[in-house]
C-alpha cells in the first residue's frame, strides 16, 4: 500500500513510474543519499579537523592548491581500477577504501582530542607528520566528493534510459537532498547522545565510516533484486565504432574530453558557473568573518549549509523537473546561466549580508535541483569510456580547478581595490555567461538529435 501512494503523491512532481521502476529509483536514491550524507559530514568537519591539525589560516590556501595536484594521480589508480574491474566492482572497492579512512581517521581523531598533548606539544618530525595527516585529511574529503559522486552519477547513466532518467535523476537527487539532510544533523548529535563531547570528531567518524561502507553493500542489493530489464544502458547504432576507436590507458578520460566539443562543453558549463559561484562564496565567507565570531559564525554557516538542502529538496519537491519533462534537457541546461547572470547582477549591485546569503542559497540550490540531473543526462547518449572515465576527469578537474580559479581571481581584491575587482569580475563574469548559454544550446541540440537518432555522441 505505501509505494503505491508513494507513486501517486509523486506522480505530479517527477511524472509516471512503473511500479518497478520506481522501486529502482527509489533503492538508486537510498544508495545517494547515504554518498551525500556522508560527503556533507565530512565535508562539514573538513576545515575543523583541518584546523585543529594545522593553523588553518595559513594552510587552507595551500591544501585547496594541493588538493588538486593530488586528485591527478588519483584520477590515474581510479581509471587504471576502472579498466581492471567491473563497475559495480568499483563501487565495492571505493566505499571499502574510503570506509577504511575515514575509520583511521576517527581513531586518530579519537585519541587526539581525548589526549590534547598529542598535538599541542608537537615539533620537528612531529609537527611535520600531523601536517602531512592533515593535508591528507583535505584530499581525502575532497576526492570522495569528486570520485565516488563521479562513480554514482556513471553507474547511473549507464543503467538508465533518456526517457527514464528525465523523471528518474531527479527523483533520486531528491532523496539524495534528503539525506544531505538528515544525516549530518543526526551524526552532530551522536557525541552529546553518548557522551562522547570530549572526542567529537572521532565518535563522528565512525558513524560515517559504517555509512561509507553501507555504500558498497546497497549497491549488491540494487544489483541483486533490480528487474535485469531495468539495468539496460543506452546503446547506439555507432557505439561498436566509437568504442573501437578508444583505446585503454590512464589518459583515455582526460585524451576524449580533449578531443570532442560535446565533452568540452560539459567541461565548460562546470567550469563557469563554479568559477561564478566562488567569487560570490569568498565575498559572503568574508562578510560573515566580519560580521561574526567564534559559536556565531559557526552557527551561521551551519544555517546557510541547512538552507542550501532544504531549499533544493523543495525546488524538486515543487517540480522542477517538470521543466526537464515538458520542455527538454536544453531548457534546462540554458536556463542556468540565465539565472546565474541575474544573480551576478544582483552580486555587483547589493553588497549586504542577508541579500549574499540568500543569492548563495539560491545559486547553490538550484543548481543541485535543476541543472545537476540536466547535467547527468548528458553521459546518456555516450560509450562507457565517457561515461566512466571522462566524466571523473571532467567533474574532479572541472569542479577543483575551477575553484582553484576562482580563488585567483579573489586575489585582485587587494591588489586592485574593491571597486576595479568588482568591474573585472562582472565582465569576466558576463562574458563567460554568454559562453555558458551557447554551450547549453548545443549541448542540448546534441543530446536530443544523440537519443531521436539512437547514436552515442562520442
Amino acid at each position: 500500500m505505501i509505494l503505491p501512494a508513494l507513486q501517486y503523491i509523486f506522480r505530479p512532481i517527477f511524472g509516471e513510474f512503473e511500479r518497478e521502476e520506481f522501486k529502482k529509483f527509489l533503492r538508486m536514491g537510498l544508495i545517494f543519499a547515504f554518498i551525500i550524507g556522508a560527503y556533507w559530514t565530512l565535508r562539514a568537519m573538513k576545515n575543523g579537523i583541518f584546523g585543529d591539525l594545522v593553523n588553518a589560516k595559513v594552510h587552507i590556501p595551500w591544501a585547496k592548491t594541493a588538493s588538486l595536484f593530488l586528485l591527478f594521480p588519483l584520477i590515474i589508480i581510479y581509471t587504471t581500477l576502472l579498466e581492471r574491474n567491473s563497475r559495480e566492482k568499483m563501487f565495492y572497492i571505493l566505499s571499502a577504501c574510503y570506509g577504511t579512512l575515514t575509520f583511521l581517521f576517527g581513531i586518530f581523531m579519537y585519541f587526539a582530542q581525548a589526549h590534547p598533548e598529542i598535538i599541542a606539544g608537537r615539533t620537528g618530525f612531529e609537527f611535520y607528520a600531523t601536517a602531512v595527516l592533515a593535508y591528507a585529511w583535505y584530499v581525502f574529503v575532497e576526492s570522495f566528493g569528486s570520485l565516488v559522486v563521479a562513480l554514482f552519477w556513471a553507474f547511473a547513466s549507464d543503467i538508465t534510459t533518456a526517457e527514464s532518467a528525465k523523471k528518474g535523476f531527479y527523483f533520486v537527487t531528491a532523496i539524495g537532498q534528503l539525506g544531505g539532510i538528515i544525516m549530518p544533523f543526526c551524526f552532530s548529535k551522536i557525541p552529546y547522545l553518548f557522551h562522547f563531547e570530549s572526542h567529537a570528531s572521532g565518535s563522528i567518524l565512525f558513524f560515517v565510516a559504517f555509512a561509507v561502507f553501507s555504500i558498497g553493500l546497497l549497491v549488491k542489493y540494487f544489483l541483486r533484486v533490480t528487474p535485469a530489464h531495468l539495468l539496460a544502458s543506452f546503446h547506439g547504432k555507432n557505439e561498436a565504432k566509437e568504442e573501437k576507436e578508444q583505446e585503454p590507458g590512464f589518459f583515455e578520460g582526460l585524451k576524449l574530453l580533449v578531443s570532442h566539443n560535446y565533452l568540452l562543453c560539459i567541461f565548460a558549463s562546470i567550469t563557469i558557473y563554479e568559477i561564478i559561484v566562488t567569487i560570490f562564496d569568498y565575498n559572503f565567507q568574508v562578510l560573515v568573518a566580519e560580521t561574526y565570531t567564534g559559536v556565531a559564525k559557526n552557527d551561521y554557516l551551519n544555517l546557510y549549509a541547512s538552507s542550501v538542502n532544504f531549499v533544493a529538496l523543495a525546488c524538486l519537491l515543487l517540480g522542477v523537473s517538470n521543466i526537464t519533462r515538458y520542455l527538454g534537457v536544453g531548457v534546462a541546461l540554458a536556463m542556468m546561466p540565465i539565472i546565474v547572470g541575474g544573480a551576478l547582477f544582483g552580486f555587483l549591485s547589493i553588497g549586504d549580508l542577508n541579500f549574499l546569503f540568500g543569492l548563495m542559497v539560491g545559486s547553490k540550490a538550484i543548481n543541485y535541483a535543476l541543472n545537476g540531473p540536466a547535467m547527468k543526462q548528458l553521459y546518456i547518449p555516450t560509450t562507457h569510456d565517457v561515461r566512466y572515465k571522462s566524466q571523473a576527469w571532467i567533474e574532479t578537474f572541472g569542479s577543483r580547478g575551477a575553484k582553484e580559479a576562482g580563488s585567483l581571481m579573489n586575489l585582485l581584491l587587494p591588489i586592485v581595490g574593491r571597486a576595479r575587482y568588482f568591474a573585472i569580475t562582472g565582465y569576466a563574469g558576463f562574458a563567460m555567461l554568454v559562453g555558458w548559454f551557447f554551450a547549453a544550446l548545443y549541448l542540448g541540440k546534441t543530446y536530443q538529435k544523440a537519443v531521436d537518432e539512437k547514436r552515442v555522441v562520442c
